[in-house]
């Protein structure tokens, strides 16, 4: 016969290994930002013709890729708990880009799974995309820095490059705020770059052929 002590440490023991099978992790909230596009203002096809430009496939940082949120204090990394993104970033970061573009009449983005012609292409690489904390505990702000460069084909010619950055304070240190502060951020750096390559395209323009 078992003892009978035994047989209550082990029925103890297997009550305490069911719930731990049954308990479930704390939910991580998904987040997502830049994703609503701005109308576009009224512009006949008449009275402006769009110039079609090429984008490459957008360069992210390796610790800010995928949907962990990075948080950065001095020469410290760490990820956001309890928050991810919807998509990986540089994906959120990709759409956020074109609809700038959507409501810059000027330019006509052709993305990369798009079929069309053109001559310019832009490349946008982003080297930062964190929220900096200047004190543990502190409220961080979001700094976004990209490089934009547009080249001419078929010379693959550097004609304009410029680096933008984006600083913005969230209102404090919550995750909510945070993410608001990676949306407002990421909608502004976004809106000038379809403003810059707006202005930078038309110099990327091959030079006519010469008849003789």
């Amino acid at each position: 016969m078992i003892p009978t002590r035994i047989l209550t440490v082990a029925a103890v023991a297997f009550a305490l290994s069911g719930c731990s099978l049954l308990s479930t992790p704390k939910p991580v909230q998904l987040y997502r930002f830049g994703s609503s596009a701005p109308e576009a203002p009224g512009v006949t096809p008449q009275a402006m013709t769009p110039i079609p430009v090429a984008l490459r496939r957008i360069d992210f940082p390796e610790a800010s890729k995928g949907d962990r949120l990075l948080g950065v204090t001095g020469t410290e990394a760490a990820y956001i708990k309890g928050a991810r993104w919807v998509s990986p970033a540089e994906v959120l970061f990709n759409d956020s880009l074109e609809a700038a573009f959507a409501s810059n009449p000027r330019v006509r983005l052709i993305g990369r799974r798009e079929p069309g012609i053109a001559t310019r292409v832009l490349s946008v690489d982003v080297t930062r995309f964190e929220a900096r904390y200047d004190a543990p505990g502190g409220t961080p702000t979001v700094v976004i820095t990209a490089r934009a460069r547009m080249t001419i084909l078929p010379e693959r010619n550097v004609t304009s490059e410029e680096v933008f950055t984006v600083s913005q304070p969230a209102n404090e240190n919550r995750v909510s705020a945070i993410v608001s502060a990676f949306d407002i951020a990421s909608r502004d750096l976004n809106a000038q770059i379809a403003d810059w390559t707006a202005t930078a395209a038309p110099t990327a323009a091959p030079a006519p052929a010469t008849t003789r």
